[in-house]
C-alpha cells in the first residue's frame, strides 16, 4: 500500500507539468532555434516577420506520416517587449 501511495505522489507533480507546459509558450527569437516541435506545443518567434504588435506564432498541428506538422501564424503580441 505505501507503494502505491509513494509512485501516486511521484506521479501526481509530473501530470501536473504536463498540464500546465502546453498553455504556456516558449519564445524564441529564431525559428531555426525551436528544434523539434510536438504535437499541440505552441512557439512564439519574435524574428520581426509579422507586422508591427503582432509575433509569429508556430505550433504542431497535425501528425503525419513524416511528424509533426507545423503551422505558422501572425497573432497580437500580449504585454511588452522584453529586451535580454
Amino acid at each position: 500500500m505505501m507503494k502505491r501511495v509513494a509512485a501516486l505522489a511521484l506521479a501526481l507533480p509530473a501530470g501536473l507539468a504536463l498540464l500546465v507546459s502546453p498553455a504556456a509558450a516558449q519564445q524564441v527569437s529564431n525559428e531555426r532555434d525551436i528544434g523539434e516541435l510536438r504535437l499541440g506545443q505552441r512557439v512564439l518567434v519574435d524574428d520581426g516577420s509579422c507586422q508591427a504588435g503582432q509575433i509569429k506564432e508556430v505550433s504542431g498541428s497535425q501528425m503525419t506520416t513524416s511528424g509533426v506538422l507545423r503551422t505558422r501564424k501572425c497573432i497580437p503580441r500580449l504585454g511588452t517587449k522584453q529586451k535580454r
